[in-house]
């Protein structure tokens, strides 16, 4: 501790005496009463030591109809671009546009499941797999003895005064603070939506993940753009994953112990080793580049084709960052999924037969072999959501991974257990969509029946 006080000593200049730089304070002409000079920070609450109830307008006549648009300002507020609340108003093209989505998607749907029943059973498994994780999901959150909302109403209660009690009274009516801890569930499920077809009342079931205990705001705004964001990177890391480990497993099971094969191995090994957030270290460093937006886009809350082309040039890095690990372990599973096909009966049948080696090579063994990386498919999604978390943290991000780490961090229930919903929801589609490109990818399985 001398060494430190030392250092201090020669380095008086960063010992903070004071609190931080003088603050420009730009005030309309006919606002009097103004000191020219105000002491500035938390400690002396800025600006509340400057008398502001001492000041005045030189003119205390309004301009005709002041009051009334001050008025009409507070009673019909003007929903930002891009919101959820501007696109509930007057979005009738993303209406259209998302509408003729969830056609299309049930459309495809129907078809697969007339064609392959095994379709319509794992549609209806998935409602029993999902309520079973939801009250999992819900005693979880439940469990801890206390939670941010519990914290916020025992320090309202150390003030004692009537504004605190209010605070308290909203609070218990927002959360529901005193039900049972069943009706809490049927509400956050959105149950009790069923028969009452309350706004106030709805839940997952209909696409409301409820509001969040530390900002009181619904956890679908908060969600928002992170949850397309978050789409966006893991699809890009699947997809970079698999196009970057497929040729190269390919050619290291052909190319076996050859010099470019040991190569290869080592590389992978160390893109194995490497952590995440290190290496998300070294190319934000080397690009410079942060985050998944510039400064003027980030402030942006709608999408233009500025903002797009401005996200393509952000999000290769967590692309990559996420994305070298997995294709690492994926170019050894591939290279040894293919060694074992390489040496089956029916591949030496078909080179015997004059089959040719490339055509040989991708039809049949490269077929099977690819197997693992379409099973994987559901557990990648989340994996690349929660353990991306700390990657999307160095990045800043705006992702769903650092929100959900924060609400687990600050004990906020409600919007960690929407978010861990979320994810379930996503590894149980994962798991169906891998079952069924399993099922186109690879002939010899048969989900209808069990006597092939």
């Amino acid at each position: 501790f001398r060494e430190a006080l030392d250092i201090a000593a020669e380095n008086l200049w960063t010992i903070n005496i004071s609190e931080p730089p003088p603050q420009l304070v730009v005030c309309r002409n006919n606002f009097r009463n103004v000191p020219d000079n105000a002491m500035y920070g938390h400690v002396f609450w800025t600006p509340s030591t400057a008398g502001i109830e001492t000041y005045f307008f030189d003119d205390d006549l309004p301009r005709p109809g002041e009051a009334e648009d001050v008025r009409h300002a507070l009673l019909n507020p003007v929903a930002l671009p891009g919101s959820a609340d501007a696109a509930e108003g007057g979005g009738l093209v993303t209406a259209v546009i998302r509408w003729s989505l969830m056609a299309l998607a049930a459309c495809t749907v129907t078809l697969m499941a007339l064609r392959h029943p095994f379709v319509w059973r794992r549609l209806l498994v998935l409602i029993p797999t999902l309520w079973i994780v939801s009250v999992a999901t819900f005693v979880i959150i439940q469990l801890p003895p206390s939670d941010y909302l519990t914290h916020r109403v025992l320090d309202l209660e150390s003030k004692g005064n009537a504004e605190a009690a209010a605070a308290i009274e909203d609070l218990k009516a927002v959360f529901h603070y005193e039900d049972p801890i069943v009706t809490r569930y049927f509400r956050w499920v959105g149950m009790r939506w069923c028969w009452t077809f309350a706004d106030a009342d709805r839940g997952l079931l209909q696409g409301h993940m409820g509001r969040s205990m530390a900002t009181l705001e619904t956890v679908n705004d908060m969600v928002g753009d992170r949850l397309l964001l978050t789409v966006l990177i893991s699809a890009g890391t699947i997809l970079f994953t698999w196009v970057v480990a497929i040729p190269i497993g390919i050619f290291s099971a052909v190319r076996q112990y050859s010099a470019a094969d040991y190569v290869v191995s080592f590389i992978g090994f160390i893109g194995m080793s490497v952590p995440a957030f290190l290496l998300a270290l070294i190319l934000m460093t080397l690009s410079g580049v942060s985050g998944l937006f510039s400064g003027p886009y980030a402030a942006q809350p709608d999408w233009t084709w500025g903002k797009v082309v401005d996200l393509l040039h952000h999000i290769w890095i967590p692309i990559v960052v996420l994305g070298v690990g997995g294709t690492a372990g994926m170019i050894r599973v591939m290279r040894a999924n293919l060694l074992d096909e390489l040496k089956k009966p029916y591949v030496v049948t078909a080179r015997a037969k004059g089959l040719g080696p490339v055509k040989l090579l991708l039809k049949h063994p490269v077929r099977v072999a690819l197997n693992p990386f379409v099973s994987g498919i559901g557990g990648i999604l989340p994996q690349l959501v929660s353990g991306g978390a700390i990657v999307a943290t160095v990045l800043a991000l705006p992702t769903v991974g650092p929100l959900l780490l924060s609400a687990l961090f600050m004990e906020d229930m409600y919007l960690a257990g929407s978010m861990l919903m979320v994810l379930s929801l996503l590894s149980v589609l994962g798991t169906l969509a891998s079952d069924l490109l399993l099922l186109w990818l690879d002939p010899r399985i048969r989900f209808e029946g069990g006597d092939a």
